[in-house]
């Protein structure tokens, strides 16, 4: 069952995407929704190491210049990142207002929070609860030039 908790992150989630703890969470990744073309939810998978929370209203994420979602968050602008990890479980609505800005091959959208669902268990559903979350392997090195680029696309600024 989930409740809205408005649109702003929580203090904890704006800490979990400030990649101040970035390599405790490598390894990790979370679904993001767009809308494609036919208005079909089109799922990615992104890692930490490509969100960062700015503050508790602004989400900025970096992806492939060349990726199904780029197109559609370029065109239709909405997007859902699921966090759905044993200590949080989170559903965040995001709009993409602006144009990305692009960084060799990555385009570095500023996603703006519209709402923040938390998630948990209903009393019928007798404390079910997310035991694991989706990894992968290998982690990236962060000091690769993938990452590095990455990083560097999260903090440029708009001119």
């Amino acid at each position: 069952m989930s409740r809205s908790l408005g649109a702003a992150l929580p203090p904890e989630l704006v800490r979990r995407l400030s990649q101040q703890d970035l390599p405790s969470l490598l390894g990790r990744a979370l679904p993001l929704l767009t809308l494609d073309d036919q208005g079909r939810p089109h799922p990615m998978l992104c890692s930490y190491l490509e969100l960062l929370a700015v503050g508790p209203g602004v989400i900025r994420l970096a992806i492939s210049a060349r990726s199904s979602a780029r197109r559609n968050l370029e065109a239709r602008g909405v997007a859902t990142l699921i966090i759905a990890e044993p200590d949080v479980t989170m559903y965040v609505k995001c709009r993409a207002g602006a144009p990305p800005l692009l960084a060799g091959e990555l385009a570095r959208f500023d996603l703006a929070v519209e709402d923040v669902l938390e998630d948990s268990a209903a009393d019928y559903e007798r404390g079910a609860r997310i035991t694991s979350g989706l990894t992968y392997a290998p982690m990236p090195a962060l000091d690769s030039e993938w990452a590095r680029a990455t990083l560097a696309a999260l903090r440029l600024e708009r001119a």
